[in-house]
């Protein structure tokens, strides 16, 4: 009897251990948790993009709404919305992917060559083996060669070049080694309004000062460096301004900015001792007649040694953007100039944390800087693909400037570049009123109510910030033309819906 009653107690002490664990709080709760991490936002995914899924799960339901279908314009994913992958690329990742397929007669003799000397800098051949952290070798030389036919031959070192998982990763890696101190010592990093949501989020995970400067939404939301030095010297009364941070092509905003322009800010950064941050994903994405894509580096070492030997600067690129659009990949890059050797060391020691960048992104960041030449089989399919995509993007920017400029209360700047229209809406004050009842910035108010009868997802202006009294809203550009069209018009009769409801 005695073990009997012995395993009844143990038994019963057992249930009473496990009622205790079931009652004990959580270790992790909202209260516990990392409180930077609560004040991340990021408005391109947030709640509008979540009521989006909803909508499409109940129509797949059967539920009966205004519309049959969900058209997500909010975020820059060119391939969901329809646009086809370039064929060369798609091939050699395949090859990479596979390479039994290097046997296989119906791909291209160049494309092989390019996936086999992919295959031998990886290891055992495989680019599902680890590479260097920071990157492939072959592939950064790959891209030091880019930049300097990109920039006129200014050379590039392939020591300075960090590949990365898409520019996100490599520039949140460069805020991380920026963001030090405590109190009105904390580091500030100077970012436009409007802003690219990263930005935000980052600086507020990483705890750092945020310090807004604004674009000029009355010229063409144009960069001012008088703007800049009110910025920098009212952020001076409470933190340490140490970062600028340039979005050029603009998102949301779609400017290109002016050779002159970037000049000004390498100058303003020089006197007031700042990091530069060139975000270029967007340099192939111009469409404006008289605007040119100019890169930071470029303008920087052609202002002569005072600034190309003082400036410290990261400059990123991806394979996201572009005539590319390949976003799930997640490839990119980062060079960095004039950045100190011990801090280097650092970076490297940083990168090496997360192991290595995806090595099929690595390897497609490759082909995007080493496209098929005039002498290989691939060109003229290549040049034919990139130069419909990139054209069919301007016609697209085209429409859509002129059609929102044609609505009763829309202004639309011109989208001369990045694949986003950034168009200021009049609100009602009724509406603006109802949006303040419910708890709501007005024009997620009106975003919402657009999706709800409209079935359009687009982005609130205030999840990328404006000047207040203003409301905008982000769409992309991306959907086919004629969808776009369809898109352009439900917005045009939506908002004359709203404006008479609350009228």
């Amino acid at each position: 009897r005695l073990p009997i009653l012995h395993v009844r107690g143990e038994t019963k002490m057992s249930q009473q251990a496990a009622n205790g664990d079931r009652c004990r709080a959580k270790v992790l709760t909202v209260e516990t948790m990392n409180p930077n991490v609560k004040r991340v936002e990021y408005a391109v995914r947030g709640p509008i993009v979540q009521r989006a899924v909803q909508l499409e799960k109940e129509l797949k339901q059967g539920a009966k709404k205004p519309f049959t279908e969900v058209i997500k314009a909010n975020i820059g994913d060119a391939h969901a919305m329809g646009q086809k992958p370039i064929t060369f690329f798609r091939q050699v990742l395949a090859l990479c992917a596979y390479p039994a397929l290097l046997e296989e007669e119906k791909f291209p003799e160049d494309a092989k060559q390019r996936a086999r000397r992919i295959l031998a800098a990886c290891g055992g051949h495989s680019i599902g083996a680890y590479s260097a952290s920071q990157g492939i070798e072959c592939i950064r030389q790959d891209v030091s060669r880019y930049i300097e036919k990109r920039d006129g031959g200014i050379p590039s070192n392939p020591d300075n070049i960090y590949l990365s998982t898409g520019a996100s990763d490599a520039i949140v890696t460069m805020l991380k080694l920026l963001v030090c101190g405590e109190g009105r010592q904390r580091t500030g990093v100077m970012i436009s309004i409007p802003q690219y949501p990263l930005y935000s989020a980052a600086l507020a995970d990483l705890a750092a000062v945020q310090i807004n400067y604004y674009l000029d939404e009355d010229k063409s939301w144009s960069l001012d460096v008088a703007e800049l030095r009110r910025s920098l010297n009212a952020a001076r009364e409470h933190c340490n301004p140490r970062v600028l941070c340039i979005i050029n092509p603009g998102n949301p905003t779609g400017q290109v900015q002016s050779r002159q322009c970037i000049e000004d800010v390498i100058r303003f950064a020089k006197e007031e001792r700042l990091f530069l941050m060139a975000d270029e994903v967007y340099q192939d994405n111009v469409y404006a007649e008289g605007c040119k894509f100019h890169s930071f580096k470029k303008v920087l070492f052609e202002m002569g040694p005072e600034y190309s030997s003082t400036v410290e600067m990261a400059s990123f690129h991806s394979t996201s953007k572009c005539f590319m659009g390949e976003c799930g990949f997640r490839g990119g890059y980062m060079e960095v100039i004039n950045m100190d050797p011990a801090v280097k060391a650092q970076l490297i020691k940083l990168v090496s944390v997360r192991l290595c960048p995806p090595v099929p992104g690595q390897a497609l960041m490759d082909l995007v800087v080493n496209p098929p030449q005039p002498d290989e089989p691939s060109y003229t399919t290549f040049v034919k693909e990139k130069t419909a995509v990139l054209a069919a993007l301007a016609e697209k920017a085209s429409i859509t400037e002129q059609a929102f400029n044609t609505m009763p209360g829309f202004t639309c700047n011109p989208v001369q570049g990045a694949m986003y229209t950034f168009p200021r809406i009049s609100i009602p004050q009724k509406a603006i009123d109802k949006a303040k009842e419910l708890g709501q910035v007005p024009d997620m108010f009106y975003c919402m109510k657009l999706l709800e009868e409209e079935g359009i997802c687009l982005v609130p202006g205030s999840g990328f910030g404006q000047r207040d009294g203003t409301f905008h809203f982000r769409m992309t550009i991306l959907p086919p033309t004629e969808k776009l069209k369809i898109v352009l018009q439900r917005i045009k009769d939506f908002h004359l819906r709203f404006t008479q409801e609350f009228s």
